[in-house]
């Protein structure tokens, strides 16, 4: 393996006589990349979320392995393309374990593959949980400001489910300027829901004057927050009341199968891609199911940007995120240019060995 300082962060280096390279980025050098970048790297999902509004991406379905021996687990495949200044090609696989946290290991675990725009050879791959992660926090803080913009901005925000993702988006919360009078918790499990607090006194991340508040249970949680963060694992929905939204909270439905077919159709309703979300049992795919139509959307995360929709502040207004793959190939990328400019790009000696068409 060797370190070696790329003339140019732009994809793809190669070695004299034109042999592609192939580099490795590690969790560490990912996190050293992104860390106390909140701002840019929300910046840099809106620029996405923009491109692929004006059909500048190829996002294709996402590809899911599942198991009939381990039917809680799955491997998910993201293909995806990014244009733009981007200009990269890629896949992320991530695997979903949640039997993984009762052996101390994180539920999630990916890798990311960035591909060169002209050649198509992959020239990284980057430990790609952190990513995946930065990428949904900077989406969560993203639309939380977008959808807010029109109502009070929210001074309490809960938080349903209280594992890394929920952390990242608090992070992120605050990393963007965002301050709460009163931060609500609230995990089926009560360690985790004191791990969470733990990391909000320890990083002063709950901010200064903020009341941290453990909810005894999820209506108490819902019906006291303003900004309502569901980062859970759950499976199909739970929350079945849509009186516990009756003050017309901002939902960032992150995990995407809390929420039953009836809450969101009392609410407003703003996907990140519309065919994404509607499909694999998220709750809008069960709306969709149950109704027989898509008439409860009331758009896309660009389209509030861009002001062909304006989100109402007289019902709830939940945001369900799909995930797309074309922001891990921007955040990944970004990650990939960093590292280069240090100098400290790791190149893997020859990884591409038959380049001779006749040998």
């Amino acid at each position: 393996m060797t370190s070696v300082t790329s003339p140019a962060a732009d994809g793809a280096t190669a070695r004299p006589g034109g042999a592609p390279t192939f580099a490795v980025i590690t969790g560490a050098e990912v996190q050293q990349a992104l860390q106390g970048r909140e701002k840019e790297i929300v910046d840099l999902v809106e620029a996405t979320y923009r491109l692929h509004g004006a059909g500048d991406t190829v996002n294709p379905p996402s590809y899911f392995l599942r198991f009939p021996d381990r039917p809680t687990s799955r491997i998910i495949a993201l293909p995806a393309s990014v244009g733009g200044q981007v200009g990269v090609d890629g896949l992320k696989w991530i695997s979903s374990f949640p039997s993984n946290v009762e052996a101390g290991l994180p539920r999630a675990s990916a890798v990311l593959v960035l591909n060169d725009h002209d050649t198509g050879y992959p020239f990284a791959c980057l430990e790609s949980s952190i990513i995946s992660a930065t990428r949904t926090a900077a989406s969560a803080a993203l639309a939380a400001d977008w959808l807010t913009r029109t109502r009070p901005r929210p001074t309490r925000v809960g938080f349903f489910g209280t594992g890394l993702i929920a952390r990242y988006i608090h992070t992120f919360l605050a990393g963007t300027g965002w301050s709460f009078d009163a931060v609500g918790v609230y995990d089926v499990s009560e360690d985790s829901a004191e791990g969470f607090c733990g990391y909000l006194r320890q990083s002063g991340a709950a901010g200064s004057g903020s009341q941290v508040t453990v909810h005894r249970g999820p209506e108490e949680l819902i019906r006291s927050s303003d900004l309502v963060v569901f980062a859970t694992i759950a499976g199909e929905p739970h929350v079945t009341d849509p009186d516990w939204f009756s003050h017309h909270p901002v939902v960032l439905h992150v995990s995407l199968r809390d929420l039953a077919p009836r809450v969101l159709l009392g609410a407003a309703n703003i996907v990140d891609d519309v065919e994404h979300c509607l499909k694999a049992g998220t709750s809008p795919h069960l709306a969709e199911q149950l109704t027989g139509n898509r008439d409860f959307l009331d758009g896309t995360l660009d389209d509030v940007m861009t002001g062909r929709v304006d989100p109402p502040a007289d019902r709830p207004v939940v945001f369900s995120p799909f995930g797309l793959g074309v922001l891990d190939l921007a955040v990944g990328k970004y990650v990939y240019d960093a590292v280069a400019r240090t100098g400290h790009l790791r190149l893997i000696d020859d990884f591409f060995h038959e380049l001779r068409r006749f040998g």
